[in-house]
């Protein structure tokens, strides 16, 4: 699952930090795990996409037999996949692992192996007691002197995986917490250590910019809006940037278009978009990829008061196009809009914003993929050879005329935020989007119905907020660098 990582990282840190290629040796094991555990060692700019596992287990402190407990998922991968022979062969690779330790053997793949421990391992519990938060164990590459460890690639994991928790913490924390003015301090916090530049755009400069669609969301919010602008060099300063944009509403009500009760918990990750534009700057910066990126965060609250903006109010945009409200709980794409304008003075390689602007998404994937929308075939073909390696999948939908007709329709606007009739939801809202790129390679990933999940469909990630698709971005752009592997259309 290294994907391009592998090769861009070698070329950024000097020879005699990475390690020596050499087989890897694998103990004797029954064939069925063998067939599990294969690895495929091929000298590619990409690796083929290949398979891992990370299974809990620790020895029992008063067991004196020394037998081993593995965690209630192992124990039913063991019992339902290998007929009990995975708990064998763990029991013949040596003494079991203790309380807090890690353990790499039968040649999985290091990058996949850090990225499912750290996952798995995180719990967002920074506002408990100390006294009652849950022990969580370090990690580290445990390999013993005759054997070859790939600690390049257990870094890159861990990368990855810092990355989507990261996205996962700023989702967790609690609207009341983190106003746009917290998430603004804490971006600054964590990204100016990482050599990535954040410049915090006030309200004042945002109406100086004419961005009228963005500042009428966060009009009744008490919290003033904020813009954030961040810039990464990875390479020569001439060099164009991939722009990243970041829908950051930090508590979405619904403005007077109340949302209902129990739709209500899950909006303080509203700001899934611009938390994935923050890690994915911090682990781009940490991988030292070559690349340039710019990074653009909108950030208001959508609440009820006396200022909100009303159904049927006409604002302008940067274009100069007016946009008639019909829905105020589909405020996502006017905050985007302005920053898909204000991100071509940047002369970008590509545009990709990520937000949450169709609950209808759960109705459509569930929580398998996210939804991409996407003018370029090519960076269609990008994404989804990412999202291959890092098995955070994405699933392309249609970007026809037919939705640019509908949210056209309206006699006293030219856009209209909701568009005619309530069906293809998902892909009226990328069409209203469209309307504001003019030109160049632009994609949409709506990330709704991956924004949280349930604890069942990937037992790496605990119930609550996902973080997805972080780790898919990342490799995105990794693969956008890499010529030999960035898929091309057939001439």
């Amino acid at each position: 699952m290294l994907g391009v990582v592998r090769r861009l990282v070698s070329q950024a840190f000097p020879q005699r930090l990475r390690p020596r290629p050499q087989a890897i040796q694998r103990r004797s094991a029954s064939q069925a795990v063998n067939q599990m555990l294969q690895l495929q060692q091929m000298d590619m700019c990409a690796d083929p996409p290949s398979r891992g596992l990370v299974v809990g287990v620790f020895a029992d402190e008063t067991d004196r037999n020394d037998a081993g407990v593995l965690t209630a998922a192992g124990w039913r991968y063991n019992v339902q996949k290998t007929a009990g022979r995975l708990l064998e062969v763990l029991r013949m690779s040596g003494p079991m692992p203790k309380r807090g330790e890690a353990r790499l053997f039968f040649a999985i793949d290091q990058s996949a192996a850090a990225e499912g421990a750290a996952l798995g391992i995180w719990l967002y519990q920074e506002l408990r007691n100390p006294q009652n938060r849950i022990p969580v164990p370090s990690l580290d590459l445990y390999a013993r002197k005759d054997e070859v460890c790939d600690l390049e690639g257990w870094r890159i994991g861990l990368q990855k995986a810092a990355a989507q928790n990261l996205t996962r913490q700023l989702q967790e924390m609690p609207s009341n917490l983190l106003t746009p003015t917290a998430f603004a301090q804490n971006v600054v916090e964590v990204l100016c250590k990482s050599r990535v530049n954040v410049e915090v755009k006030v309200e004042g400069w945002a109406e100086s910019q004419s961005m009228h669609a963005f500042l009428a969301v966060g009009k009744a919010s008490c919290e003033p809006p904020i813009f954030l602008e961040l810039t990464y060099y990875g390479t020569c300063a001439e060099e164009r940037p991939i722009v990243l944009v970041g829908q950051g509403v930090t508590y979405d009500a619904g403005g007077l278009c109340l949302k209902e009760k129990h739709e209500l918990f899950h909006m303080r990750g509203d700001m899934t978009g611009a938390a994935v534009v923050v890690a994915c700057c911090r682990a781009v910066a940490g991988l030292r990829l070559p690349v340039n990126i710019r990074g653009l965060i909108p950030l208001c609250e959508n609440v009820v008061g006396c200022n909100s903006v009303r159904t049927g109010d006409m604002v302008k945009s940067m274009n100069g196009k007016t946009i008639e409200i019909q829905c105020t709980d589909h405020e996502d794409v006017l905050v985007l809009a302005d920053a898909l304008l204000y991100a071509q003075n940047f002369c970008p390689k590509c545009i990709i914003d990520v937000g949450t602007c169709s609950g209808y998404m759960r109705q459509a994937l569930d929580e398998s993929a996210a939804g991409v929308f996407t003018n370029s075939e090519i960076l269609w073909q990008q994404i989804k050879h990412a999202s291959m390696h890092t098995g955070d999948r994405v699933w392309r939908f249609p970007l026809w005329k037919y939705y640019s007709k509908a949210v056209r329709a309206g006699g006293r606007s030219d856009v209209q935020n909701y568009g005619i009739d309530r069906g293809g939801r998902p892909c009226k809202a990328a069409a209203f989007l469209r309307e504001f790129v003019p030109c160049g390679q632009w994609m949409h990933i709506d990330a709704t119905n991956v924004m949280v999940t349930k604890g069942f469909e990937y037992e790496y990630l605990r119930k609550g907020m996902a973080g997805r698709p972080t780790r898919t971005l990342v490799e995105f752009i990794a693969q956008t660098i890499c010529k030999d592997t960035a898929p091309r259309l057939a001439k």
